[in-house]
């Protein structure tokens, strides 16, 4: 397959070293350091047992236009990162091309070919105005649920942390032979790539950590083990993350797994720092849309309270703009004796 992948960050550079390796034509779209470190060496992943995985033939390139039209387009960038992107993105996309949305948090496209009451909704949180909805169509999209962890630690070089699982649905819950296609693709290349029939279910499953987890401890730098073990931050979390159940069930997701049992898969991660508590630290721009205002919009749309939601929103909201305002970043140091 010819795929482009636009992100050469940790888990586009994941993705597409493995997949280049196993001989599918791979081209990232990279800018900086990281495209001229992947244009003179090629990608190269440490894996989990600390061997080396190097993929000499993938390209990269700047300009989506120079890669030119695509087999398959892995997004791999932030939600918030998507909207810029729109004046290149259409020169990847022929009739046939996948765009498979590898994104944190609710995406854009969520009310797309779904059957029932809200049916052909926008979310305001994750696309203001309506724009990706309007520049991309439908036809196109591949969701995607994202469960590795894994960093870039040098330009063209990343460490895989844990996991190769990356769960792949059609918008309409079909079993098509492209998405087949794909998943087979992906297995060849040392992916784990279920094809689910409810797509949405399994980026709820996701996104009910994420949205409790990351701006907790983006708020209180801690880790996920310290946010589980802690009597009072667990409860706060247990009480996000049932409230956006309820908000859930009413769009009609059902949840495979126990609150519990959640709080508990999170737990098991160990001090782990969120990918949110990361950006605070980096002074990067914060995931919090797709993540969480996502949900408190949701909430609004079906009618669902969402009050403890709604007070960390604006707390990491603040936070959010308090980092850009100053043009800075938080991070715990030691005390210096």
């Amino acid at each position: 397959m010819k795929i482009a992948v636009v992100g050469a960050g940790a888990i586009g550079g994941y993705l597409g070293a493995r997949l280049s390796a196993a001989g599918e034509d791979i081209t990232f779209i990279a800018r900086n350091r990281n495209l001229a470190a992947i244009q003179a060496n090629g990608f190269r992943l440490i894996l989990e047992d600390g061997s080396a995985l190097h993929a000499p033939a993938a390209k990269a390139v700047e300009r989506m236009s120079d890669a030119g039209v695509q087999d398959v387009v892995l997004l791999t960038v932030k939600a918030h990162q998507v909207v810029d992107l729109l004046p290149e993105l259409g020169a990847l996309l022929g009739p046939k091309t996948l765009l498979v949305t590898m994104i944190n948090g609710i995406p854009w496209w969520y009310f797309q070919k779904l059957e029932g009451a809200y049916a052909g909704r926008s979310l305001e949180s994750v696309d203001p105005a309506g724009k990706l909805a309007q520049a991309i169509a439908p036809e196109h999209i591949i969701g995607s649920v994202v469960y590795p962890a894994a960093e870039l630690i040098e330009p063209g070089v990343v460490r895989v942390i844990e996991g190769n699982r990356f769960t792949l649905g059609e918008l309409d819950g079909s079993r098509s032979e492209r998405i087949e296609a794909l998943s087979q693709a992906m297995m060849r290349a040392g992916f784990k790539a279920p094809v689910s029939k409810d797509i949405r279910s399994e980026i709820w499953l996701k996104l009910w950590g994420n949205l409790s987890f990351n701006p907790i401890s983006a708020l209180t730098h801690a880790t996920l083990e310290d946010i589980c073990t802690f009597g009072p931050s667990r409860e706060l979390a247990a009480n996000m993350m049932s409230q956006a159940q309820s908000v859930a069930e009413k769009l009609g997701v059902q949840f495979k797994v126990s609150l519990d049992k959640r709080i508990a898969g999170a737990q098991a991660v160990g001090a782990h720092k969120t990918s949110m508590l990361q950006d605070v630290e980096a002074g990067r721009a914060l995931e919090l849309n797709a993540l969480v205002g996502s949900v408190v919009e949701l909430g609004r749309i079906t009618g669902t309270p969402t009050p403890t939601i709604d007070a960390i929103y604006a707390a990491t909201q603040l936070l959010a703009h308090t980092m850009a305002q100053h043009k800075g970043r938080l991070q715990l140091l030691p005390v210096s004796v």
